[in-house]
């Protein structure tokens, strides 16, 4: 009798166990259906809600390359009307040409319907200086880098190694410029000069990118488009920057300059979801769980729903980069 006493007991605890996990799961779950339903972000500085008025914080970090997931982010921000300004956090060596140009579009968009503020923390070299130039003010710190106009196209040439080992590779072309260059042979002069003419015409592009949104004329542009950077200091006697300061500068030039109160919290928006690969389920339960300050758990159920892959680096094409070699 004391056996099946026990055994009632022991299973009324479980009963209670999995109806405590029950309900914990449907009242996250609801949690998250709310979160959606109502488009709340988190953020370092709080909840951001529909109709709260803030500026926005975004920030462009590391090599860019073109993503689609971004544009996405920087239009819905566009015309997010809680938003009454941006401003942009850069520190980057640049990218590729195509990438810098697509986040220098995005940001103009953003800068068609609201202000728009660049703070160069530490860099903006290349590609990133086509993405700080589409806003209508720089600021950037004394010590920071800026600037470094100019385009390469780099690839490796292992044709004398080949012939070290002893190794060839053949090829049949259906024209001598097909598939130039190749690093398993030699550079053909005209193989290089089609490519100067893809660098030259993408330099100009730049070039023009850079006068008309920064307005110089052809001998202030010439004096910084030498493909050199530098500092923040240099940046604003030569008109690459337009302020000396940090975030604290750009918010008072959005206040004096367009009317955008002093007051408004500044938030962080993310251009990438930390959950965005994660199934709906875990994203739906891992972002309630971060919003209730449940960071450690948010993780963990994150941890659940992926395995993250590495993600290979691969810049093909024309490069707006800044010492590509050591990135």
């Amino acid at each position: 009798m004391s056996l099946d006493a026990d055994h009632i007991v022991d299973r009324r605890r479980m009963r209670r166990k999995l109806t405590f996990w029950r309900v914990t799961a449907i009242v996250v779950a609801a949690l998250a259906v709310v979160v959606l339903a109502l488009g709340v972000a988190p953020g370092r500085n709080g909840l951001v809600g529909v109709g709260t008025p803030y500026i926005a914080r975004i920030t462009i970090e590391g090599l860019i390359q073109s993503n689609a997931d971004r544009v996405k982010a920087l239009d819905k921000l566009a015309r997010a009307s809680a938003v009454k300004a941006v401003i942009v956090h850069i520190n980057s060596p640049g990218g590729t040409t195509a990438g810098s140009e697509q986040l220098h579009d995005a940001l103009k968009r953003i800068k068609a319907k609201k202000p728009i503020v660049t703070v160069v923390d530490g860099l903006a070299a290349s590609g990133a200086y086509i993405a700080a130039i589409a806003s209508d003010h720089i600021v950037a710190q004394s010590s920071s880098l800026v600037g470094s106009i100019g385009v390469l196209f780099q690839y490796p040439n292992f044709s004398e190694l080949m012939k070290t080992v002893g190794v060839s590779m053949e090829s049949i072309k259906s024209s001598p410029l097909k598939a130039s260059p190749n690093p398993f042979e030699p550079t053909t002069p005209e193989a290089r000069a089609a490519i100067q003419s893809i660098v030259m015409d993408a330099y100009a592009w730049f070039r023009d990118l850079v006068r008309d949104n920064r307005k110089m004329s052809d001998g202030q542009l010439n004096q910084v488009a030498d493909g050199r950077v530098f500092t923040g200091r240099q940046g604003l006697e030569l008109k690459l920057v337009d302020q000396l300061g940090e975030e604290k500068e750009a918010i008072d030039w959005l206040a004096k300059q367009r009317g955008v109160p002093a007051n408004l919290p500044v938030r962080d928006y993310e251009l990438e979801s930390r959950f965005s690969e994660l199934p709906f389920l875990h994203a739906a339960a891992a972002r309630a769980l971060d919003m209730l300050g449940l960071s450690a758990l948010a993780r963990q159920v994150a941890d659940w729903g992926t395995v993250r892959a590495l993600q290979r680096l691969n810049l093909d094409g024309l490069l707006a980069l800044w010492h590509p070699s050591a990135n």
